[in-house]
């Protein structure tokens, strides 16, 4: 019969040469599905229901207004402001605002601009009507209201 000996000097390491691939691959997945927040609103709102919803296929063709009395009234008063990317801007600026948006598309989507307006239910009408004006002065025709998404449980 034959004889086993134990070995004595057995490793019981794990092994980690892959650990750095792992990691990589992991920081790498984060960065692609992490979506960053734009803008900060400072603007209360409770946006009015719509009766007929239609989403957008592309998202990044559009730039948001936000219309609504300022969450900090001690610094920025009671009445309805317009916010656009974290500042609040006069009607006068949405000119400028809508030709800044249009630099940063290439030449074929410069046309397909969105502007979406989330206004406030409580805000006036003649702030909108406003704006309004603006953007047609800005040629920016392509205008839609937000509203929240209702479920039809029917």
């Amino acid at each position: 019969m034959s004889k086993f000996r134990k070995k004595s000097n057995t490793k019981q390491e794990i092994p980690t040469s892959a650990l750095p691939d792992i990691i990589f691959m992991l920081l790498f997945f984060f960065m692609v599905t992490t979506v960053m927040r734009e803008n900060t609103v400072k603007v209360e709102q409770q946006l009015p229901r719509a009766e007929q919803i239609k989403k957008l296929e592309k998202v990044e063709l559009v730039s948001y207004v936000y219309i609504g009395k300022p969450t900090e009234t001690s610094v920025y008063g009671t009445e309805p402001r317009i916010q656009i990317n974290d500042v609040f801007i006069d009607v006068k600026d949405i000119v400028q605002f809508v030709e800044e948006e249009r630099s940063k598309l290439n030449e074929a989507e410069k046309n397909q601009l969105t502007i979406s307006l989330k206004v406030d239910s409580e805000a006036k009408m003649g702030l909108i009507t406003d704006v309004q004006e603006e953007l047609k002065e800005a040629n920016a025709l392509k205008v839609m209201y937000s509203t929240p998404q209702e479920i039809d449980l029917d």
